[in-house]
């Protein structure tokens, strides 16, 4: 059948017009999902980050409690807030308490820095050094916050906003907690869900293959770098409040960034014992030696942490997950140290799988030699 140009013209006008309107209605209802989603985006993220990490415990507390999945979810999410939950309630109001404090000193002006005891200079190796330095830091302090006012004034504001979004920070997790035993006990339906998106995004063979990967990277990444050293900064955070050491909310999120670092958390704990057998506080020779030998357990914990909560090692390189991490902190808080790094790695890994999925297809078979003559070589 021929169709003259005006007709022909009439009915392309028409399906483009039809197809414009059909993509102004899915980009309006994806932007109002979008809205409507966004303020739970960080709960929900971090709650399928939390219900990846510790599913398998969750899978063992199921067996040994017959199967029952709600109830199992029940014990271990009252679990996870009663031995995580109070001691960030208490480093998290510690944190937020010093920081404040010390912005309200430097307001002031009454920002100092203690004199060094004369027994520092006794310290082996670095006592007369440190005993110097110290004290110069102590002279001269004054005159530097004065000469410095308004740069020093703009980083104690910044830490004075981190400070007060702790409080959310911790009450943020602990939510999170409780998302994360909903989202275990439909974990089943949840990841055939998701894998029928991703095979409808990419195809039957890849769609498993992604969600497999991405789970072990969430992982691997969540219990093995950032799990270690939250422990970590969680046990030392506690030594140091019970053992009466300054800032110890403060050196607890310092433990916790050297952890993802990779650095050992020795750097905080060792001076953390010099403080207190320095300090004169009335704290007896035996309770000295107690929180001693803990800060040093603590303190080389990840040794025995990280083989136990890595399993296999994270694929991701160590400095993707630094990336994560410290860009995270920047722009979401205490929070999003722990959410980017192991969301940049898990980008990371997928980028990845299909850079290595396209090299292959692209791939061209050589060229089979092709058989000699030998009737024409003679």
């Amino acid at each position: 059948m021929n169709l003259d140009q005006e007709t022909l013209r009439k009915i392309v006008t028409t399906d483009l017009t039809e197809t414009l309107i059909k993509v102004g209605l899915i980009a309006f209802l994806a932007y109002v999902c979008v809205r409507v989603f966004a303020p739970f985006s960080n709960l929900v993220i971090l709650g399928v980050i939390l219900a990846i990490s510790i599913y398998p415990l969750y899978q063992g507390l199921v067996r040994r409690m017959g199967g029952k999945r709600g109830l199992s979810a029940t014990v271990l999410v009252l679990a996870l807030l009663l031995l995580l939950g109070v001691p960030m309630v208490i480093l998290g109001s510690s944190f937020a308490s010093q920081i404040s404090e010390v912005h309200q000193q430097f307001e002031k002006g009454s920002f100092t820095v203690p004199a060094p005891s004369p027994k520092v200079a006794e310290w082996p190796l670095v006592g007369e050094r440190l005993h110097t330095a110290w004290s110069e830091a102590a002279n001269n302090l004054p005159a530097y916050l004065e000469k410095n006012a308004e740069i020093i004034r703009g980083y104690t504001r910044k830490a004075l906003a981190m400070a007060a979004n702790a409080a959310g920070a911790v009450l943020m997790f602990l939510a999170a907690i409780v998302v994360a035993g909903i989202l275990m006990v439909y974990a089943e339906a949840g990841s055939r869900t998701v894998e029928r998106i991703l095979i409808r995004l990419t195809s039957p063979t890849e769609g498993p293959s992604l969600l497999k990967l991405s789970v072990a990277t969430v992982r691997s990444v969540a219990t093995g770098v950032v799990g270690v050293a939250f422990i970590q900064a969680l046990l030392l955070g506690m030594g140091f409040l019970l053992a009466g050491i300054p800032a110890a909310g403060v050196f607890a999120a310092i433990t916790m960034l050297l952890g993802i670092l990779q650095l050992p958390a020795l750097i905080i704990s060792l001076p953390a014992i010099g403080y207190l057998w320095w300090a004169e506080d009335g704290s007896s020779t035996g309770m000295k030696v107690v929180f001693t030998i803990y800060f040093l357990i603590a303190g080389m914990a990840d040794n025995v942490l990280k083989p136990l909560l890595l399993g296999r090692g994270v694929d991701a390189p160590m400095l993707v997950i630094l990336i994560g991490a410290i860009g995270g902190m920047v722009t979401g808080g205490i929070l999003g140290l722990f959410v980017g790094a192991v969301l940049l790695a898990v980008a990371y890994k997928l980028f990845m799988e299909w850079v290595d999925s396209r090299s292959l297809d692209t791939v061209v078979p050589a060229a089979p030699a092709e058989p000699i003559d030998t009737d024409t070589a003679h």
